[in-house]
């Protein structure tokens, strides 16, 4: 282990604090409080049972001072508000020293598997519950926190704040792993695993209590709530990241943390890696920002959110945003990181110092200001860019077409005739999406025959089908919406869809009024005849779910906003379709596998993995078509480009590199965490073969749609040019200051015609 030396290991970079500080009146109080409760509970000093070391001393105690981060990150809870969540900050913090010091610097994976297997009993949902006897001062400061907390919440916050909080204790054991194995993970495994491990979502929760204001449970899993946690989260961690460098690598051996995971990504300097993580980090409070302007107002619309739910909402995000502000003075402060140097002691920033002035410093750059958002803004479309060179692409794995292909193009090009996608669409005279020549150029079929190569003739036909289904919807909706910039029509269209996938199989669809829905309805009926009640809302919800996010892919374009990195790559694993692909796959292994193996971090990293290397394939094949001949804007490699202000072939280098850290992430996964998750699950041989065969075919899959791009002529510039002199073009009227109402006609007129 390095010895830390009186230098910083980078110089702290300029931060984007877009909210003011404000400090608790009541913070000596707390002060008071949490050292006696402390002390009560074993964590200040040896605990007298001798269940543990000492992992703090007083003095450490007060040099950490957690009574002024909750005074910072909740400035209106009054003074009983602030003592419990003081007190659950150190309990949270020291849960993350003592397993430091019991399992990490030894790393006993079997010890730290009991430890964490028993907290859980600590955290009853159902407070009638009696958990066993405390062992240890992190068990017993649970306990008390948990009493204290819940009585007073609903049951829907209740589940939340467990989940969370497990989440927080569980993924411990991923750090673990990684230390065993000296393994820095990727970029986006990280984002990913760091919400779960850091804590920042459980963070969200105790907002919600601290401010009195519970977000309404029907709301509570929409994107637009689940990005303000993310993004939340997000911002902590990465903030703690770069205040916590020199302790976490140089004097604790850890390798969770983001510096060091873009410095050894991109093989760059810690000063340049810790620069990089803050650009993110502001890219995260931009995205914030964005989504309480632009998405809050529709949800509260849409959501039928009354005017004491709409204040809750708010109240939430005006207490989200006080933390990040917070977080960030006492980071500037605490004895625990290092902090000479940054923005909120003096540094880059003009003005007074000290407590209570963050609001009157004024920050210098333009990162500070916020202003790196206009690079997101500046997007010019229909340039030309040229043909992109592929890269050379890691890919362990391979697969061969079907030999039911010829059979399977023949089908579905007569499927797809019979609902009307190489017709004429009626309402848009001599305007089509597809015509014979689109689709054999497309040839859907051979991606189809590739990623399920032992499938039946019937299953492959299915399988083709839905590829063609979800290939024409793609190309319908900007067709339709994204020329328009029609918002209005677009979520009219989406809705409707919904219609045709009833839950209930006695339920009627309404008539279909274009190719769209009716390839939907009839593939509806015949994927999902003799399935579970369970597994048919689970592939309701992957279809819907990609249908709707060609909703936020339309809100970039009406913006002219390239998506912020981490949002774009969550997203784009929905408007691939990959969940859709996959719980195909589930359905054909039927009730051989526990549905609950779906939801484990292993399986879901497998599949999130899997899902970003085909969708990152799918953006460097489709660069030029996307940007020059459509106006696109949501593609991976722009994404990158403008992020890290790189020329394309740049760009399509680092994109190819995070499929290959995507790709070395899935085999780490099958050779070290698929034994073991068998074995937790207690899986029999059966069981086990369809599990196997199931990563198989995510590997066939990868492999496929690899293959695939290489081989159609869909993206290829010839094709291009070719088809980009016919097809629809729906002409977006017009625009600019004072023509808004004349653009009404076209949400009467995408009702008129079923959308």
């Amino acid at each position: 282990m390095a010895k830390a030396s009186n230098k910083q290991p980078f110089e702290l970079p300029d931060f984007y604090v877009p909210w003011p500080a404000r400090l608790n009146p009541n913070l000596e109080g707390a002060r008071v409080h949490s050292k006696a409760w402390s002390y009560q509970f074993g964590i200040i000093g040896k605990p007298k049972d001798g269940s543990a070391p000492e992992i703090w001393s007083e003095a450490k105690f007060d040099a950490m001072d957690y009574a002024l981060l909750c005074a910072y990150t909740h400035p209106e809870a009054p003074g009983p508000e602030l003592d419990l969540i003081t007190d659950w900050y150190v309990w949270v913090f020291y849960f993350d020293d003592h397993f430091l010091e019991l399992f990490k610097r030894s790393q006993d994976q079997v010890g730290a598997k009991a430890y964490l297997d028993r907290l859980p009993l600590f955290m009853p949902v159902d407070m009638p519950s009696t958990p066993p006897v405390p062992t240890n001062p992190v068990e017993a400061g649970l306990w008390d926190l948990w009493t204290r907390t819940v009585p007073s919440r609903s049951l829907a916050w209740r589940k939340r704040f467990f989940e969370s909080t497990k989440h927080l204790l569980d993924e411990s054991s991923w750090e673990l792993s990684n230390i065993s194995a000296h393994r820095v993970s990727n970029p986006i495994e990280y984002i990913e695993m760091r919400r779960k491990v850091g804590g920042a979502p459980w963070s969200a929760n105790l907002v919600e209590h601290a401010v009195f204001a519970e977000v309404p449970d029907r709301v509570a899993a929409s994107r637009p709530m689940r990005v303000l946690k993310d993004t939340f989260s997000d911002a902590v961690h990465l903030r703690n990241d770069l205040f916590s460098y020199e302790r976490e690598i140089l004097e604790e051996g850890e390798l969770s943390n983001g510096v060091l995971v873009m410095e050894k990504f991109l093989d760059i300097s810690p000063q340049r890696a810790a620069h990089l993580v803050n650009e993110v980090l502001t890219s995260r409070l931009q995205q914030f920002e964005n989504t309480v302007l632009t998405e809050l107002p529709m949800l509260f619309l849409e959501h039928g959110l009354n005017p004491v739910e709409q204040a809750q909402v708010l109240t939430y995000a005006r207490g989200l945003q006080d933390w990040q502000s917070g977080g960030h003075e006492w980071h500037m402060r605490s004895s625990r990181y290092m902090n000479k140097g940054g923005g909120g002691a003096g540094g880059f920033f003009l003005g007074p110092n000290g407590l209570g002035t963050s609001a009157a410093r004024l920050p210098q750059s333009p990162t500070a200001l916020g202003l790196t958002r206009l690079k997101s803004f500046s997007h010019v479309p229909f340039q030309h860019v040229g043909p992109m060179k592929p890269p050379k692409f890691y890919m362990p794995y391979t697969t061969k077409p079907s030999p039911h292909l010829d059979t399977s193009r023949r089908e579905s090009k007569a499927w797809a005739r019979r609902m009307g996608m190489l017709e004429v669409l009626p309402g848009v005279p001599g305007g089509y999406i597809w015509d014979d020549h689109k689709f054999d150029v497309a040839d859907v079929a051979l991606c189809g025959a590739l990623i399920h190569p032992n499938a039946t003739v019937e299953q492959l036909n299915l399988s083709a089908c839905w590829l063609v289904w979800g290939t024409y919807a793609d190309d319908y909706f900007p067709a339709f919406y994204g020329n328009t910039r029609d918002m209005a029509g677009a979520k009219v269209f989406n809705a409707r869809l919904a219609l045709f996938m009833p839950e209930d199989p006695g339920t009627p669809a309404p008539p279909p009024t274009n190719p769209v829905e009716k390839g939907l309805a009839d593939l509806w009926a015949r994927t999902t005849e003799g399935v579970t009640t369970t597994s048919r809302a689970l592939f309701r919800k992957a279809v819907l779910d990609m249908t709707e996010s060609w909703l936020w892919e339309l809100a970039n374009q009406i913006q002219n906003r390239i998506p912020d990195p981490i949002d774009y790559v969550e997203m784009r694993r929905q408007t691939f379709g990959s969940d859709l692909t996959m719980s195909l796959s589930r359905l054909a292994h039927g009730d051989a596998l526990p549905a609950e193996i779906f939801h484990t971090r292993p399986i879901r990293s497998l599949e999130n993995s899997a899902a970003d290397y085909a969708c990152l394939t799918n953006d460097v094949f489709s660069y030029q078509k996307e940007i020059e001949f459509e106006g696109e804007l949501n593609n991976g490699v722009l994404v990158v480009q403008r992020f890290l202000d790189l020329e394309p072939a740049q760009a399509v280098n680092v994109v190819n590199d995070l499929m290959t850290a995507r790709m070395n992430q899935f085999e780490y996964i099958i050779a070290n965490e698929l034994e073991p998750l068998a074995r937790n699950f207690g899986l029999d041989g059966k069981a086990q073969e369809k599990l196997r065969q199931y990563v198989q075919k995510l590997q066939q899959w990868m492999s496929g749609v690899l293959i695939w791009h290489q081989t159609v002529d869909r993206y290829k510039e010839f094709e291009l040019r070719a088809s980009h002199k016919l097809g629809l073009r729906i002409p977006p009227g017009p625009t600019g200051l004072g023509t808004s109402a004349a653009r009404i006609a076209s949400f009467f007129t995408s009702t008129r015609s079923g959308a």
